[in-house]
């Protein structure tokens, strides 16, 4: 099979504008993946499916990831001016120094696909999707219409991620009622404390279901 650099390069020849940057993974595992811009994904898809050497006609997996916002530090070297004695004479002088800097990343939305050739018997390629944000632009093209395996598992990211496929067939719920609210595999969920529709004989969530009975109370008689 191509090397992740030559899948790249394969694809930014046959999808002008592709947007297809590759992601590193550190990890002895070392399996690097491709980041393809929502825009051009669809097209990207249907290139690494139906190019006769790739052939990647089956999506195995397909999962959510939740980054919060964060802070990175990197460390730069700058030119400052210093004085400096010389022979007892103070001088200004250039001097390169290291310095640490901070810098804030917005926190997105990620959807990552494992795709394999069953025909010609090799993968997994990775490819990923990321969301402009995690609030109020969290759409990204559905690939089912390319790999039909992707259907149920792109609801199930849809359920519990709150990413919104757009070309979707069928996007609803899948594990979570139609009536819950919120996203239980964001990093920031709050667990409930009202436990009273699933009884639990578990001493702690049972102080928590009577301290939030305790404050449905007092909200009542305040009214």
């Amino acid at each position: 099979m191509k090397t992740i650099e030559e899948i790249q390069a394969a694809i930014e020849a046959a999808v002008p504008g592709g947007e297809v940057t590759i992601v590193m993974n550190p990890s002895p595992a070392a399996q690097h993946s491709l980041l393809v811009g929502a825009g051009k994904a669809v097209a990207v898809a249907k290139f690494l499916r139906d190019d006769a050497e790739l052939a990647l006609d089956f999506c195995s997996n397909v999962t959510g990831v939740d980054w919060l916002d964060r802070e990175i530090a990197e460390k730069v070297k700058v030119t400052k001016t210093v004085t400096k004695t010389v022979d007892g004479v103070e001088q200004q002088v250039e001097e390169t120094v290291e310095e640490t800097v901070k810098r804030a990343v917005p926190g997105y939305l990620e959807c990552v696909y494992h795709l394999y050739s069953v025909a010609k018997k090799h993968g997994p390629v990775v490819i990923r999707m990321r969301t402009a944000n995690r609030s109020d632009m969290v759409e990204l093209p559905s690939l089912t219409p390319i790999w039909r395996g992707a259907e149920f598992q792109e609801r199930e990211v849809f359920d519990l991620y709150g990413i919104v496929f757009t070309g979707h067939p069928d996007l609803r719920r899948i594990l979570m009622w139609d009536e819950f609210k919120d996203h239980p595999m964001r990093k920031d969920y709050v667990l409930p404390d009202d436990f009273e529709y699933e009884p639990t004989p578990h001493d702690d969530v049972l102080k928590r279901a009577e301290a939030h009975r305790a404050d449905v109370a007092q909200e009542g008689a305040a009214q």
